[in-house]
């Protein structure tokens, strides 16, 4: 039944989270977590929300309201003048199931006005000062600054009465800084199949924002489905590029793309970054035109054929049921002392996330190394392919594996 049964789950997870803070059940017991954040998505009304809703209201129940705090994130419509009857609307329907918030975050195009303010938190029974502004940004990361100016962050604290030093607040000064003020651009050529949705791609696109503002850079993205890219047309497109990037994917389709867009900048000298796919496209582009395998793929595309240069991993063959069954998470890699990558993390031993049941096959890596690519990172124990280079061109990297998952505003990977 939902409840109890489905309602007590919900709130064990809760439970567990905050006793799992950094998320290694090795190390719970010495977890120190001070809040554990819980965001509840969604439409307050909508049925699918309304058992999350009632499990948080019977965790304040369980754990008082000393130790909970309810903040409600709602949208203040502009027209000729801010309406809040929405707002009002929201907090009522809250109210109904047994929840008070605490603290109203408005989101807003301007500025609440003070009389504004006073009207919402009157028929929200929420104190003034815990009425935030929530307002429109260029930048996501500049809301902790627009947050601290509103004193959001004493607020919380002191409803939870946990006392603590002053912010750190200068490394989001200087980010901002250097995304409002960089000191050049660069245009990079975007190559994926699902450019038309680019938030499949967000990971990406802010680690790409990230490595921006760390080295005060203007990122231009450009991007180009892989699937209109030819032969005839891929070097009108990828000429002025300071860079390319061929994004993950899975499946054929768009696959040849990619293919002509590596050879462009293998070709041509532009600096080249392939992840996942975009390295397995890499592997196959050398294959084909610079050792001369002339039917070199992956397997993915034709299964089954002498000539893939890319294929299935050992324990993936036969798989009928694929759900659940790829390489997955992190994973270990050594790299090559001396190579470009080692020099980038600065060290021989990484650590990244994986998402893929394909991989370069170690019967062709003599026959490339020969040929001038080099395999700078392998898995310790299977040997396994983790990333390749080209030497001699000025920026030629592919890696299996997605360093995107790792990056931070203020601490860009790797």
């Amino acid at each position: 039944q939902v409840i109890p049964h489905v309602i007590d789950e919900i709130k064990d997870t809760i439970s567990e989270a905050a006793r799992l803070s950094d998320n290694n059940p090795k190390t719970a017991a010495a977890s120190n977590a001070d809040i554990c954040i819980v965001e509840i998505g969604g439409t307050v009304g909508d049925i699918e929300s309304l058992p999350f809703l009632e499990a948080i209201r019977q965790y304040r129940h369980d754990h008082g309201r000393e130790n909970t705090l309810f903040v409600h994130l709602t949208l203040i419509v502009q027209t000729s003048e801010m309406k809040t009857k929405p707002t009002q609307h929201s907090v009522g329907k809250l109210r109904e199931i047994g929840i008070q918030p605490d603290i109203l975050i408005c989101r807003t195009s301007e500025m609440l006005t003070d009389k504004v303010r006073s009207k919402i938190s009157l028929f929200t029974n929420v104190p003034e000062n815990s009425v935030i502004n929530g307002l429109d940004v260029d930048l996501v990361y500049e809301a902790p600054l627009m947050f601290h100016q509103q004193e959001l962050d004493n607020t919380i604290l002191t409803y939870l009465q946990i006392w603590t030093g002053s912010p750190k607040l200068q490394p989001w000064v200087d980010l901002i800084d250097s995304y409002k003020n960089p000191r050049d651009e660069v245009d990079i050529a975007f190559i994926g199949k699902y450019v038309a949705h680019r938030d499949s791609y967000e990971s990406l696109n802010e680690a790409l924002l990230h490595g921006g503002i760390a080295n005060r850079l203007k990122v231009n993205l450009h991007y180009v489905d892989s699937e209109l890219l030819t032969e005839k047309n891929v070097l009108s497109q990828l000429e002025k590029m300071d860079g390319v990037l061929v994004a993950p994917g899975f499946g054929e389709r768009g696959t040849e793309g990619k293919i002509a867009a590596i050879k462009i900048a293998r070709t041509k000298n532009i600096p080249f970054f392939g992840i996942c796919l975009g390295m397995q496209m890499a592997i196959v582009e050398f294959a084909r035109n610079v050792v001369g395998i002339e039917g070199a793929n992956s397997g993915e595309s034709r299964p089954d054929h002498p000539e893939n240069v890319i294929d299935l991993m050992p324990e993936q063959e036969g798989q009928e049921e694929t759900g659940g069954t790829m390489r997955l998470g992190s994973q270990t890699t050594i790299l090559e002392k001396g190579t470009r990558i080692e020099k980038i993390y600065n060290k021989t031993t990484i650590s990244e996330r994986h998402r893929h049941r394909y991989e370069v096959m170690n019967y062709f890596v003599p026959r490339f190394e020969e040929a001038g690519l080099t395999v700078s990172g392998r898995h310790p124990e299977r040997n396994l392919v983790e990333t390749i280079e080209l030497a001699e061109h000025p920026w030629f990297i592919g890696c299996q594996y997605h360093p995107e998952l790792q990056s931070k505003p203020l601490k860009p990977h790797p």
